[in-house]
């Protein structure tokens, strides 16, 4: 078999099975926040959202740790939040059969603490080339992301979880979840975590083949193949939830998904690895890109509540043009950002 196959039959393998470890996690991520009574705002922008980042997370982790790819982690972790912003939100208006809906609890309180998300990761990278620069070639800034400068992502997310639980305190449920056993559905969630680790494994093996294969950075890999593999479950997740008329949660699980992972899956891989480095010259433009995208989906839903059809579609408009520009840099046909993708 020709390796190009061989490694998208790899790369869809991985899908299908973090698509299935997820879907155990999803079931039993919604019962235990049922068992526990947690509000759909917070099921939706912290159980689930963490439970479907899960991929993410592990992504980074094992990109640091066992493969030395930092970048192929911080490119995944920025494409999947790109992916989830215009793509997913965009789906689950149209599978909707009516317009999805938001509210001001939603738009003023989890998609701007997600724009502070953003403008925080990228201080930190900033901070990591000012503070600890690294000696990259000519022109290129890196920096040294320490233990200490990813406590500060952590440590906003630590601020988020409090803002959160502030509204489980005046949160009343009228779910009956007599009939749910939190032990087997903690069993449950152990054995989804185990099997989307298995099929993020394979989404990285595949994305430093093709790395091998095209002669091309893992990097473009990492922001496309691997981004949108470990986003499955935030798109089935989202999705499932605008059918069955809950557009709250699902636009809550997207942002909430992408604070996870800005805030937690990348300085999760710093810590592990004890420091990385980090390239500032392609990280700025990524990150202005993703600031960018999160400004269209806020200025989408601000309008009357509502993400309309029309919306939708250029929503994912957006994302393909994106993915056009990313390959055209990738492969040489454009050159409008200097030293992306990284050498």
């Amino acid at each position: 078999m020709p390796p190009i196959l061989l490694w998208t039959l790899v790369a869809l393998v991985g899908t299908a099975v973090i698509w299935w470890g997820s879907g155990l996690l999803e079931r039993a991520s919604e019962r235990l926040s049922a068992y526990y009574r947690l509000p759909d705002i917070v099921q939706g922008a912290i159980v689930v959202a963490v439970g479907s980042s899960f991929p993410e997370l592990s992504t980074t982790v094992i990109s640091t740790l066992i493969h030395g790819e930092f970048e192929l982690g911080v490119a995944a972790i920025v494409g999947s939040a790109l992916f989830n912003i215009l793509v997913i939100p965009a789906l689950s208006g149209l599978a909707s059969r009516h317009p999805l809906t938001a509210n001001r609890d939603l738009v003023y309180k989890e998609a701007q603490f997600y724009m502070i998300a953003v403008a925080v990761l990228t201080l930190t990278f900033a901070f990591a080339a000012i503070y600890h620069p690294g000696e990259g070639s000519r022109g290129v800034i890196t920096g040294e992301i320490t233990p200490v400068l990813a406590l500060i992502p952590i440590a906003l997310y630590g601020l988020y979880l409090f803002v959160q639980y502030q509204d489980t305190l005046e949160h009343e449920s009228n779910v009956d979840a007599s009939d749910i056993r939190p032990g087997r559905e903690w069993l449950r969630l152990g054995l989804s975590l185990i099997v989307i680790v298995a099929g993020v494994e394979a989404l990285v093996q595949a994305a430093l083949n093709f790395g091998e294969i095209f002669s091309t950075p893992s990097f473009l890999w990492g922001i496309t193949v691997v981004a949108a593999g470990t986003s499955i479950p935030d798109a089935f997740v989202s999705i499932r939830a605008a059918r069955h008329g809950r557009g709250i949660t699902s636009i809550a699980n997207v942002l909430g998904s992408n604070t996870f992972d800005l805030l937690v899956c990348i300085p999760a891989g710093v810590l592990i690895a004890g420091g990385a480095m980090v390239n500032f010259s392609v990280a700025a433009p990524m990150m202005a890109a993703l600031t960018a995208a999160t400004v269209a989906l806020f200025l989408m839903m601000r309008t009357r509540m509502v993400l309309s059809r029309p919306e939708c579609a250029v929503l994912l408009a957006l994302y393909a043009g994106f993915i056009i520009w990313i390959g055209a840099e990738s492969f040489g046909a454009l050159d409008w950002v200097p030293h992306l993708p990284p050498a």
